[in-house]
């Protein structure tokens, strides 16, 4: 697995923590896509299930060394939904937790890790909560969130909370330098898109994905201001959520080109599409679009089986029968 170098500091954070038995039991992670928290608790998870620790790096060579690098360490859990399901159950809960409780099978630490703790129903939350609460000894509990709103609040007060912060846009844009080839700009954009996630921004630079977003500019720059319904085929895609956040990061940009904030653009490598959109929408329009865009991805994110060509298709009408300057 990655390793990257702005986990160093909460990773040295962290194991200081329980090297001086001030461990957290429970430990929630907020951070966004491309942040490295899978990357963390694999680290912190190496190094609690260690059986000689080389203070703060795991040894790489015990029996659980081995274990947690062939991925079949038995004191190790990752709980997710089932393929083809969204949410996490009690079931999956129970079963963990009935296991915990019983001897670490190879006599050391337990690990659970849930890669989002917003999967969970209300009734698996209660249940962990309950494990949380009377929590078994020398067991280790890790709880990644995208957004931790969505948590229950008793679960998010029985957790130690660690926020992985973006690094500064500097240092990251360095580090992307090393990942690719691609110009200033585009690395530069491409994190700004990403909320300042370098991995992330590392994924979207890739020839297929940078390809796609480069699609919709060109759509966009040929359709804006005529017929907007001509963008539904470059839109409608199963990854249409992401397709239509370029679009409002565009519209987004447009109003800070209305307001002289060019140093603030999001889209750095197509200040002509953005200066385009400025002069063809007015800012009500702009605005009104954005919130229209950003109510379309969430029932697109949320709605279960929603029909995603007509959901686009009346959006896109709706957007063409607002005013133009």
């Amino acid at each position: 697995m990655s390793w990257y170098p702005w986990l160093n500091q909460p990773y040295r954070q962290l194991i200081s923590q329980h090297q001086s038995g001030r461990g957290h039991h429970a430990l929630l992670i907020q951070a966004i896509e491309g942040m490295g928290d899978a990357e963390l608790v694999w680290g912190l998870s190496r190094w609690l299930m260690c059986q000689q620790p080389d203070d703060m790096k795991s040894c790489g060579h015990c029996h659980s060394c081995q274990l947690m690098q062939a991925g079949t360490h038995p004191d190790w859990y990752r709980l997710e939904p089932e393929k083809g399901k969204s949410t996490l159950g009690i079931d999956a809960i129970r079963i963990v937790t009935e296991k915990l409780y019983h001897f670490a099978q190879q006599g050391g630490a337990k690990v659970v890790w849930l890669p989002d703790a917003g999967t969970l129903t209300e009734a698996a939350a209660n249940a962990l909560l309950k494990t949380l609460e009377e929590p078994p000894g020398n067991c280790w509990f890790f709880l990644s969130s995208r957004d931790s709103a969505r948590l229950l609040p008793t679960l998010r007060s029985r957790c130690m909370t660690l926020q992985l912060v973006p690094p500064d846009e500097a240092l990251s844009v360095q580090w992307l330098a090393r990942q690719t080839s691609q110009p200033q700009t585009a690395l530069q954009t491409a994190l700004r898109l990403s909320g300042g996630a370098p991995a992330a921004a590392a994924q979207l630079l890739q020839p297929e994905a940078w390809q796609r977003r480069q699609q919709l500019c060109d759509s966009l720059n040929q359709h804006a201001g005529q017929q907007l319904l001509d963008l539904l085929p470059v839109l409608n895609s199963d990854d249409a959520p992401q397709r239509i956040g370029w679009l409002l990061s565009l519209l987004v940009d447009a109003l800070k080109w209305r307001q002289n904030a060019v140093q603030w653009l999001s889209n750095c490598d197509q200040q002509p599409l953005v200066q385009k959109l400025a002069q063809l929408f007015t800012p009500l329009a702009l605005d009104q679009g954005i919130r229209d865009w950003l109510q379309c991805r969430e029932q697109l994110l949320h709605v279960a089986a929603v029909n995603r060509e007509l959901l686009l298709t009346d959006q896109l009408l709706r957007w063409q029968m607002q005013h133009h300057t």
